[in-house]
């Protein structure tokens, strides 16, 4: 990152282009083919199919598609996502006490914008929004800003496993009711009333944005989001423990300076890449499918298996992406993915809008007819297209259209758009 000049009285501003982390762009870009993919299953289909795991019902290459999505990107690239988000946190508040400025009343607003962004997604876009969940949680990290660094990885680590550590308590409650035939039934009944009440949105899901009007779709979002957040206690600490990794990625160096954490990105590489697959195979082994009608100890396993597994290879991505920016032979490849980085909000956005107009009844109303093994090329095409275009962009303009927007409210002023202006 370039030199940061101490100057109280200038207001903070957004970060210009020389004062970027290119690995971070990078790995913003990386991130968005990977959310996309992800999300593609919860688009073309209903949002709480992709909830499950492998889909029973598939064969063939998409029995295959479905499963290897599951193994290397599903819970990788939203755990990215969030990894990055704690990045772009650190990076600002470290910036404003550089130059002794303040910072909560910037990053307040900042929160704020997203809030209103993330509502805007999640209501009249598309249910499976992230940011909505991003922002609530992101005022909690001002509590943060001043813990050592050397802290942060422990307190990170622990927050992540706090869901896990609730899905296995959980799951023992499960197990320990069955031993009773009266509370295994009355446990049984309650489980089962849950399953259906799933299997109900799901249908619900399907009927509004395979064949209702807009406003049909807009309602079912409400009620999509209304249930998500309303399982923020038990997601929310994976994505927190996420913003704090991040954090420390920052404050420690390790990201604007891989070269001095040498050993720590080849364990990434090589240690805790090849233990996060292990792990995704043995919960894909115990529990490839998700039954919401019965949890117990043996699910409960199987899904710390898969949290587990998920961030340790997401960790694993970054080290290989980052080695990737480091060699001579791949640099030139992966600076393609900066652009379409420095422009993520923008580019998950369009995401969201392209594939609901071509999959949502008041659009071309392909919902359920695309294949499992054809949503992966349709993923990779529309990357391709973003890249470009992001790389087009930005050699006209500072910002992508939807961070100009966050960053003009974020700061309270507009801020200038064409590449050749230069900010005051």
């Amino acid at each position: 990152m370039g030199a940061i000049s101490s100057n109280p009285d200038a207001p903070l501003r957004p970060v210009a282009a020389s004062e970027r982390i290119e690995t971070m762009d990078v790995l913003r870009g990386f991130a968005l083919v990977g959310i996309l993919l992800m999300n593609i299953e919860g688009m073309a289909g209903p949002l709480f199919q992709s909830f499950s795991g492998l889909d029973p019902a598939l064969t063939g290459a998409d029995r295959t598609a479905d499963a290897l999505i599951y193994i290397l990107v599903q819970g990788k690239f939203y755990t990215l996502f969030s990894l990055l988000f704690g990045m772009g946190f650190a990076v600002m508040s470290t910036r404003a006490e550089a130059r002794g400025q303040p910072f909560a009343g910037v990053y307040w607003r900042r929160s704020l914008v997203l809030l209103v962004i993330g509502v805007i997604h999640g209501v009249l876009i598309w249910s499976g929004d992230i940011l909505l969940m991003y922002a609530l949680l992101s005022f909690f990290l001002l509590a943060f800003r001043n813990v050592p660094a050397k802290w942060l990885p422990w307190i990170a680590g622990l927050t992540y496993l706090a869901s896990s550590g609730m899905m296995l308590l959980l799951g023992l409650v499960g197990s320990a009711m069955q031993m009773d035939p009266a509370a295994g039934a009355n446990w049984n009944s309650e489980m089962a009333k849950a399953g259906a009440e799933m299997n109900a949105m799901l249908e619900a899901q399907r009927s509004a944005y395979g064949s209702g009007t807009y406003l049909e779709a807009v309602i079912q979002r409400a009620r999509d989001v209304g249930f998500m957040l309303s399982n923020l206690l038990f997601i929310g600490p994976t994505v927190f423990g996420m913003f704090l990794f991040g954090t420390w990625f920052v404050k420690s160096g390790a990201i604007a300076a891989p070269d001095r954490f040498p050993r720590l990105f080849a364990f990434l590489r090589w240690g805790a890449l090849p233990l996060g697959l292990a792990l995704m195979l043995l919960s894909f082994r115990m529990e490839p499918t998700a039954d919401f009608n019965n949890i117990n100890l043996h699910a409960s396993l199987a899904f710390v298996a898969s949290s587990v597994g998920s961030v340790l290879m997401a960790f694993g991505y970054v080290g290989w992406i980052v080695k990737g920016v480091q060699s001579t032979a791949s640099a030139s490849l992966l600076h393609w993915l900066a652009p379409a980085g420095r422009m993520a909000l923008t580019n998950y956005l369009t995401q969201s809008i392209v594939c609901t107009l071509i999959f949502n009844g008041y659009g071309l109303g392909y919902l359920d007819q695309l294949p499992r093994a054809w949503q992966v090329p349709f993923v990779f095409a529309v990357f391709l297209l973003q890249v470009v275009f992001s790389r087009w962009w930005l050699a006209r303009f500072r910002f992508g259209p939807a961070e100009w927007v966050w960053r003009s409210l974020t700061y309270l002023r507009p801020q200038p758009m064409r590449a050749d202006t230069v900010s005051a």
